[in-house]
C-alpha cells in the first residue's frame, strides 16, 4: 500500500466471539454482510494499516462474526478491539450513473436553486426513514446558523450532484 493512499473505512472490528479467535464485526456497509465482498481487508492498529485474510465468517443474529487468519485465540482477538476495517479505494464497486457513495459527498458545498450557499457537507446519517445530509454552515451565515439538516431525498429536496465540482444543489429555504 502507498503511503498516500489511505483505505476507504467500512467496519471495525468488536469484542471477541468464543475462544477460538471469532470476533464480532461492526458493519458500515449497505447491508450487515456486504463488507464481506471486499478483498483484501486492511486493519489499522495503532496508526498503521496491514492487510489480513478473512477466513470464514458468518451472520450471527442480526450482526456478523468472522475469523481471520492468523487470529486464533480469545486473547488476540481481544487485541483487535476498535480497528478499523478498511479496503483500497480500487476494491471499491463502481456505481452506475447517478449512484455514489456517501464519501464522495463529504465536503461538497451545498446551494440552494435561489444560489445561496448554506455550507458544506461534514457527515450523514442514518435515521431510518431517510438519511440526512448534515451541512456545516459558513462562518458568517446570514441566517446565523450552525447546522444545517437536509433530508438526502433526490429530486425532492436534493436537485443535483455534481461529484466532479463538489456542489449539490438543494430545494432548502437556508433559514430552516
Amino acid at each position: 500500500m502507498n503511503k498516500d493512499q489511505q483505505p476507504v473505512v467500512l467496519g471495525k472490528i468488536g469484542a471477541s466471539h468464543g475462544v477460538n479467535g471469532w470476533m464480532k464485526i461492526t458493519t458500515y456497509t449497505d447491508s450487515v454482510t456486504g463488507i464481506f465482498d471486499y478483498s483484501p481487508w486492511l486493519l489499522n492498529e495503532r496508526g498503521q494499516w496491514r492487510e489480513v485474510k478473512v477466513l470464514r465468517w458468518r451472520q450471527q443474529g442480526k450482526g456478523v462474526i468472522a475469523s481471520l487468519e492468523s487470529v486464533d485465540s480469545r486473547e488476540q482477538a481481544q487485541i483487535l478491539t476498535n480497528c478499523e476495517i478498511g479496503v483500497l479505494q480500487e476494491s471499491m464497486q463502481n456505481l452506475p450513473e447517478g449512484d455514489f457513495y456517501w464519501r464522495d459527498l463529504i465536503g461538497c458545498e451545498v446551494t440552494n436553486t435561489n444560489g445561496y450557499n448554506m455550507g458544506k457537507v461534514d457527515q450523514i446519517l442514518e435515521t431510518g426513514s431517510n438519511d440526512v445530509l448534515m451541512v456545516k454552515a459558513n462562518v458568517k451565515d446570514a441566517f446565523g446558523k450552525r447546522e444545517r439538516m437536509i433530508p438526502l431525498v433526490m429530486e425532492q429536496f436534493i436537485k443535483n450532484v455534481d461529484l466532479l465540482e463538489k456542489q449539490i444543489l438543494v430545494d432548502w429555504d437556508p433559514d430552516f
